[in-house]
Protein backbone atom coordinates (compact mmCIF):
# COMPACT_ATOMS: atom_id res chain seq x y z
CA UNK A 1 0.00 0.00 0.00
CA UNK A 2 2.28 2.44 -1.04
CA UNK A 3 0.94 5.40 -2.51
CA UNK A 4 3.51 8.06 -1.46
CA UNK A 5 4.91 8.89 -4.77
CA UNK A 6 4.58 8.29 -8.54
CA UNK A 7 8.65 8.33 -8.28
CA UNK A 8 8.77 5.67 -5.62
CA UNK A 9 7.39 2.98 -8.57
CA UNK A 10 9.84 1.23 -10.45
CA UNK A 11 10.21 1.62 -13.96
CA UNK A 12 8.14 -0.51 -16.56
CA UNK A 13 9.69 -3.49 -17.83
CA UNK A 14 9.95 -2.49 -21.08
CA UNK A 15 12.05 0.59 -20.44
CA UNK A 16 14.79 -1.32 -18.73
CA UNK A 17 14.53 -3.79 -21.36
CA UNK A 18 15.14 -0.65 -23.92
CA UNK A 19 17.74 0.65 -21.76
CA UNK A 20 19.71 -3.04 -22.02
CA UNK A 21 19.30 -3.02 -25.88
CA UNK A 22 20.58 0.36 -26.61
CA UNK A 23 23.84 -0.79 -24.33
CA UNK A 24 25.40 -2.72 -27.58
CA UNK A 25 28.46 -1.26 -29.80
CA UNK A 26 29.31 2.53 -29.78
CA UNK A 27 26.83 5.66 -30.62
CA UNK A 28 27.57 9.60 -31.09
CA UNK A 29 27.80 11.33 -27.62
CA UNK A 30 25.86 14.34 -26.16
CA UNK A 31 22.09 13.53 -27.58
CA UNK A 32 24.10 12.57 -31.12
CA UNK A 33 23.16 9.11 -31.33
CA UNK A 34 20.65 8.00 -33.68
CA UNK A 35 17.80 6.89 -30.91
CA UNK A 36 17.75 10.38 -29.79
CA UNK A 37 17.00 11.31 -33.53
CA UNK A 38 14.38 8.80 -33.73
CA UNK A 39 12.76 10.11 -30.47
CA UNK A 40 12.72 14.04 -31.96
CA UNK A 41 10.91 12.87 -35.00
CA UNK A 42 8.52 10.78 -33.18
CA UNK A 43 8.06 13.47 -30.96
CA UNK A 44 7.19 15.85 -33.90
CA UNK A 45 4.76 13.45 -35.08
CA UNK A 46 3.11 13.47 -32.04
CA UNK A 47 3.07 17.46 -31.17
CA UNK A 48 2.44 18.05 -35.06
CA UNK A 49 4.87 20.43 -35.22
CA UNK A 50 8.34 20.70 -35.96
CA UNK A 51 10.08 20.88 -32.64
CA UNK A 52 13.64 20.63 -30.54
CA UNK A 53 14.20 18.47 -27.85
CA UNK A 54 16.93 18.25 -24.73
CA UNK A 55 16.66 15.09 -22.49
CA UNK A 56 17.53 15.65 -19.12
CA UNK A 57 17.86 13.29 -15.24
CA UNK A 58 15.17 15.22 -13.69
CA UNK A 59 12.59 17.56 -13.39
CA UNK A 60 14.39 20.52 -11.76
CA UNK A 61 16.80 20.40 -14.23
CA UNK A 62 15.01 20.14 -17.47
CA UNK A 63 12.42 23.17 -15.44
CA UNK A 64 15.52 25.49 -14.25
CA UNK A 65 16.87 24.91 -17.75
CA UNK A 66 14.06 25.45 -19.82
CA UNK A 67 13.36 29.03 -17.64
CA UNK A 68 17.12 30.20 -17.95
CA UNK A 69 16.40 30.16 -21.65
CA UNK A 70 12.89 32.28 -21.32
CA UNK A 71 13.74 34.61 -18.56
CA UNK A 72 16.70 37.29 -18.22
CA UNK A 73 18.13 37.82 -14.89
CA UNK A 74 16.07 41.17 -14.41
CA UNK A 75 12.79 39.09 -15.15
CA UNK A 76 9.91 37.60 -13.32
CA UNK A 77 8.10 34.62 -14.19
CA UNK A 78 4.93 34.19 -13.19
CA UNK A 79 3.86 31.03 -11.05
CA UNK A 80 1.08 29.49 -8.44
CA UNK A 81 2.06 29.50 -5.03
CA UNK A 82 2.37 25.71 -5.16
CA UNK A 83 4.25 25.02 -8.08
CA UNK A 84 6.83 22.87 -7.90
CA UNK A 85 9.60 25.40 -9.17
CA UNK A 86 8.42 28.01 -6.07
CA UNK A 87 8.09 25.05 -3.35
CA UNK A 88 10.35 22.39 -4.22
CA UNK A 89 12.94 23.26 -6.41
CA UNK A 90 15.54 25.11 -3.80
CA UNK A 91 15.63 28.09 -5.85
CA UNK A 92 16.71 26.58 -9.12
CA UNK A 93 15.20 28.55 -11.65
CA UNK A 94 16.53 31.55 -9.36
CA UNK A 95 19.70 30.17 -9.99
CA UNK A 96 20.08 29.10 -13.62
CA UNK A 97 18.28 32.51 -14.78
CA UNK A 98 21.31 34.16 -13.01
CA UNK A 99 18.69 35.98 -10.87
CA UNK A 100 15.10 35.59 -12.26
CA UNK A 101 11.84 36.58 -9.88
CA UNK A 102 9.57 34.31 -9.37
CA UNK A 103 6.02 35.88 -8.25
CA UNK A 104 3.73 33.15 -6.95
CA UNK A 105 -0.04 33.83 -7.45
CA UNK A 106 -2.84 32.38 -5.70
CA UNK A 107 -6.16 30.19 -7.36
CA UNK A 108 -8.42 27.23 -6.29
CA UNK A 109 -6.97 23.55 -6.77
CA UNK A 110 -3.62 25.20 -7.32
CA UNK A 111 -4.68 27.28 -10.58
CA UNK A 112 -3.55 30.53 -11.25
CA UNK A 113 -7.16 32.83 -11.04
CA UNK A 114 -7.61 34.81 -14.13
CA UNK A 115 -8.27 38.03 -11.76
CA UNK A 116 -4.76 36.93 -10.06
CA UNK A 117 -3.37 37.19 -13.41
CA UNK A 118 -4.77 40.25 -14.24
CA UNK A 119 -3.92 41.79 -11.44
CA UNK A 120 -0.26 41.02 -11.12
CA UNK A 121 0.46 42.49 -14.81
CA UNK A 122 -1.59 45.21 -14.12
CA UNK A 123 0.75 46.07 -11.23
CA UNK A 124 4.11 45.56 -13.57
CA UNK A 125 3.30 47.79 -16.49
CA UNK A 126 5.62 46.87 -19.16
CA UNK A 127 8.33 49.48 -19.38
CA UNK A 128 8.69 50.28 -15.90
CA UNK A 129 11.89 50.26 -14.66
CA UNK A 130 11.30 49.60 -10.57
CA UNK A 131 9.75 46.19 -11.17
CA UNK A 132 10.98 43.04 -12.36
CA UNK A 133 9.47 42.77 -15.89
CA UNK A 134 7.30 40.01 -16.85
CA UNK A 135 8.76 37.51 -18.84
CA UNK A 136 7.61 34.10 -18.39
CA UNK A 137 4.51 32.42 -16.97
CA UNK A 138 4.92 28.98 -15.90
CA UNK A 139 1.39 26.78 -15.38
CA UNK A 140 1.90 23.32 -14.28
CA UNK A 141 -0.38 20.48 -15.21
CA UNK A 142 -1.30 18.55 -13.33
CA UNK A 143 -0.90 21.12 -10.89
CA UNK A 144 0.76 20.36 -7.74
CA UNK A 145 -3.12 19.79 -6.29
CA UNK A 146 -3.69 17.02 -8.84
CA UNK A 147 -6.09 19.15 -11.24
CA UNK A 148 -5.41 19.92 -15.19
CA UNK A 149 -5.50 22.71 -16.78
CA UNK A 150 -8.29 22.36 -19.96
CA UNK A 151 -6.51 23.34 -23.56
CA UNK A 152 -9.03 26.10 -23.27
CA UNK A 153 -7.97 27.66 -19.46
CA UNK A 154 -4.21 27.44 -21.14
CA UNK A 155 -5.18 29.32 -23.75
CA UNK A 156 -6.94 32.13 -21.39
CA UNK A 157 -4.23 32.46 -19.46
CA UNK A 158 -1.32 33.04 -22.22
CA UNK A 159 -3.84 35.55 -23.82
CA UNK A 160 -3.14 37.82 -21.27
CA UNK A 161 0.65 37.71 -22.64
CA UNK A 162 -0.03 39.12 -25.12
CA UNK A 163 1.87 43.06 -26.16
CA UNK A 164 4.54 41.59 -24.05
CA UNK A 165 7.96 39.79 -24.60
CA UNK A 166 6.82 36.97 -22.36
CA UNK A 167 7.03 33.44 -22.82
CA UNK A 168 5.01 30.80 -21.64
CA UNK A 169 6.43 27.24 -19.73
CA UNK A 170 5.12 24.41 -18.56
CA UNK A 171 5.60 22.32 -16.22
CA UNK A 172 4.74 18.49 -17.70
CA UNK A 173 5.71 16.36 -14.90
CA UNK A 174 2.51 14.87 -15.44
CA UNK A 175 1.85 15.61 -18.78
CA UNK A 176 0.56 12.18 -19.80
CA UNK A 177 -1.82 11.91 -16.88
CA UNK A 178 -3.56 15.33 -17.20
CA UNK A 179 -3.73 14.73 -21.30
CA UNK A 180 -6.10 11.53 -20.97
CA UNK A 181 -8.14 12.88 -18.31
CA UNK A 182 -8.93 15.89 -20.81
CA UNK A 183 -8.52 13.80 -24.22
CA UNK A 184 -7.24 16.44 -26.20
CA UNK A 185 -4.01 15.91 -28.21
CA UNK A 186 -0.56 17.27 -27.08
CA UNK A 187 -0.35 19.86 -29.65
CA UNK A 188 -3.77 21.48 -28.48
CA UNK A 189 -2.55 21.38 -25.01
CA UNK A 190 1.06 22.96 -25.41
CA UNK A 191 1.81 24.90 -28.39
CA UNK A 192 -1.62 25.46 -29.58
CA UNK A 193 -3.32 26.77 -26.45
CA UNK A 194 -0.18 29.54 -26.19
CA UNK A 195 2.91 27.33 -24.98
CA UNK A 196 6.32 27.73 -26.07
CA UNK A 197 8.19 24.76 -23.93
CA UNK A 198 7.03 21.80 -22.22
CA UNK A 199 9.10 20.07 -19.97
CA UNK A 200 8.00 16.55 -20.78
CA UNK A 201 8.41 14.09 -17.87
CA UNK A 202 8.56 10.48 -18.31
CA UNK A 203 9.86 9.71 -14.55
CA UNK A 204 6.45 9.49 -12.72
CA UNK A 205 5.00 7.72 -15.34
CA UNK A 206 7.35 4.19 -16.05
CA UNK A 207 10.65 5.71 -16.67
CA UNK A 208 14.06 5.01 -14.89
CA UNK A 209 14.74 8.55 -14.60
CA UNK A 210 14.45 10.73 -18.32
CA UNK A 211 13.11 14.23 -18.46
CA UNK A 212 12.74 16.22 -22.15
CA UNK A 213 12.75 19.92 -22.54
CA UNK A 214 10.40 20.51 -25.87
CA UNK A 215 10.83 23.82 -27.45
CA UNK A 216 8.03 24.52 -29.85
CA UNK A 217 8.62 26.66 -33.01
CA UNK A 218 8.60 29.81 -31.10
CA UNK A 219 11.88 29.07 -29.39
CA UNK A 220 13.26 26.73 -31.13
CA UNK A 221 16.24 28.53 -31.54
CA UNK A 222 17.35 28.77 -28.37
CA UNK A 223 18.61 25.24 -28.59
CA UNK A 224 22.26 26.23 -28.88
CA UNK A 225 21.96 28.13 -25.70
CA UNK A 226 19.80 25.79 -23.63
CA UNK A 227 22.53 23.02 -24.20
CA UNK A 228 25.21 25.45 -23.39
CA UNK A 229 23.43 25.71 -20.22
CA UNK A 230 22.81 22.39 -19.81
CA UNK A 231 26.64 21.38 -20.27
CA UNK A 232 27.87 25.04 -18.25
CA UNK A 233 25.70 23.56 -14.98
CA UNK A 234 27.08 20.11 -15.83
CA UNK A 235 23.56 17.90 -16.50
CA UNK A 236 24.63 16.99 -19.89
CA UNK A 237 24.47 13.35 -19.78
CA UNK A 238 26.92 11.96 -21.69
CA UNK A 239 25.84 8.66 -23.13
CA UNK A 240 22.17 10.66 -23.05
CA UNK A 241 21.05 7.43 -25.92
CA UNK A 242 19.80 5.73 -22.92
CA UNK A 243 17.84 8.33 -21.54
CA UNK A 244 16.51 8.41 -25.66
CA UNK A 245 16.00 5.04 -25.40
CA UNK A 246 13.55 5.64 -22.26
CA UNK A 247 11.51 7.83 -24.47
CA UNK A 248 12.03 5.74 -27.77
CA UNK A 249 9.75 2.86 -25.72
CA UNK A 250 8.03 4.54 -23.44
CA UNK A 251 6.44 6.41 -26.64
CA UNK A 252 6.00 3.41 -28.83
CA UNK A 253 2.51 2.15 -29.25
CA UNK A 254 1.11 4.73 -26.94
CA UNK A 255 2.67 3.13 -23.99
CA UNK A 256 3.06 6.78 -21.96
CA UNK A 257 -0.70 6.65 -22.27
CA UNK A 258 -1.94 3.43 -21.61
CA UNK A 259 0.44 3.65 -18.45
CA UNK A 260 -1.29 7.08 -17.01
CA UNK A 261 -4.77 5.87 -18.01
CA UNK A 262 -4.01 3.15 -15.84
CA UNK A 263 -2.64 5.64 -12.94
CA UNK A 264 -5.82 7.77 -12.91
CA UNK A 265 -8.13 5.11 -13.24
CA UNK A 266 -6.49 4.33 -9.69
CA UNK A 267 -6.68 6.86 -8.45
CA UNK A 268 -10.35 7.62 -8.95
CA UNK A 269 -11.32 4.43 -7.94
CA UNK A 270 -9.28 5.21 -4.65
CA UNK A 271 -11.04 9.05 -4.40
CA UNK A 272 -14.42 7.52 -5.11
CA UNK A 273 -14.09 4.69 -2.13
CA UNK A 274 -12.69 7.51 0.10
CA UNK A 275 -15.29 9.83 -0.35
CA UNK A 276 -17.86 7.65 1.21
CA UNK A 277 -15.97 6.76 4.20
CA UNK A 278 -17.88 8.98 7.21
CA UNK A 279 -15.49 12.19 8.03
CA UNK A 280 -13.31 12.35 4.67
CA UNK A 281 -13.08 14.50 2.45
CA UNK A 282 -12.04 14.78 -1.00
CA UNK A 283 -10.52 18.49 -1.71
CA UNK A 284 -9.64 18.76 -5.02
CA UNK A 285 -10.72 17.26 -8.51
CA UNK A 286 -9.06 14.02 -8.88
CA UNK A 287 -7.84 14.79 -12.80
CA UNK A 288 -4.84 12.53 -12.84
CA UNK A 289 -3.34 10.05 -10.28
CA UNK A 290 -3.28 12.27 -7.31
CA UNK A 291 -5.86 12.07 -4.14
CA UNK A 292 -5.53 14.77 -1.83
CA UNK A 293 -8.04 13.61 1.48
CA UNK A 294 -8.81 15.09 4.70
CA UNK A 295 -8.68 11.85 6.91
CA UNK A 296 -10.30 11.59 10.50
CA UNK A 297 -6.83 11.94 12.37
CA UNK A 298 -8.07 7.91 13.46
CA UNK A 299 -8.13 6.66 10.11
CA UNK A 300 -4.91 7.98 9.01
CA UNK A 301 -3.02 6.53 11.88
CA UNK A 302 -4.88 3.05 11.68
CA UNK A 303 -3.80 3.14 8.05
CA UNK A 304 -0.08 4.07 8.88
CA UNK A 305 -0.16 1.33 11.63
CA UNK A 306 -1.57 -1.07 8.77
CA UNK A 307 1.38 -0.31 6.55
CA UNK A 308 0.12 2.24 4.56
CA UNK A 309 2.61 4.54 3.07
CA UNK A 310 1.27 8.45 1.60
CA UNK A 311 2.27 12.03 2.14
CA UNK A 312 1.36 14.49 4.68
CA UNK A 313 0.60 17.79 2.65
CA UNK A 314 1.36 21.31 4.23
CA UNK A 315 -2.34 21.83 5.09
CA UNK A 316 -2.73 18.70 7.08
CA UNK A 317 -4.48 16.51 4.38
CA UNK A 318 -2.94 12.98 3.09
CA UNK A 319 -1.94 13.07 -0.38
CA UNK A 320 -1.91 9.78 -2.27
CA UNK A 321 -0.33 8.95 -5.57
CA UNK A 322 -1.18 5.84 -8.03
CA UNK A 323 1.29 4.60 -10.58
CA UNK A 324 1.23 2.70 -13.33
CA UNK A 325 1.62 -0.51 -11.87
CA UNK A 326 -0.54 0.16 -8.58
CA UNK A 327 -2.29 -2.79 -7.83
CA UNK A 328 -6.56 -3.00 -7.38
CA UNK A 329 -6.11 -5.35 -4.58
CA UNK A 330 -3.44 -2.80 -2.71
CA UNK A 331 -6.92 -0.12 -2.52
CA UNK A 332 -9.29 -2.53 -1.90
CA UNK A 333 -7.41 -3.40 1.34
CA UNK A 334 -6.35 0.29 2.31
CA UNK A 335 -10.10 0.85 1.99
CA UNK A 336 -11.13 -1.90 3.98
CA UNK A 337 -8.72 -1.20 6.35
CA UNK A 338 -10.28 2.78 6.67
CA UNK A 339 -13.48 1.14 6.95
CA UNK A 340 -13.02 -0.76 10.24
CA UNK A 341 -12.37 2.69 12.44
CA UNK A 342 -14.23 4.83 10.20
CA UNK A 343 -17.21 5.86 12.39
Amino acid sequence: MNFLSDTTAPAHPKLIEAIAAANTGFEPSYGSDAISARVEARLRDIFECELKVLFAVSGTASNALALSVLCPPDGAILCHDEAHIHRDERGAPEFYTGGGKLIPLRGAHAKIELSELDRTLAEIPEGFVHASPVRVLSLSNLTESGTAYSAAEVSERTARLKGRPAFVHMDGARFANALVSLGCTPAELTWKAGVDVLCFGATKNGALGAEAVVLFPSVADRFESLQARQKRGGHMAPKMRFMAAQFEAWLADDLWLDLARTANAHAQALANGLAALPGTRILHPVDGNEVFAQLPDAVAARLRAAGAVFYQWPDGSARLVTSWCTRADEIETLLETARQIAP
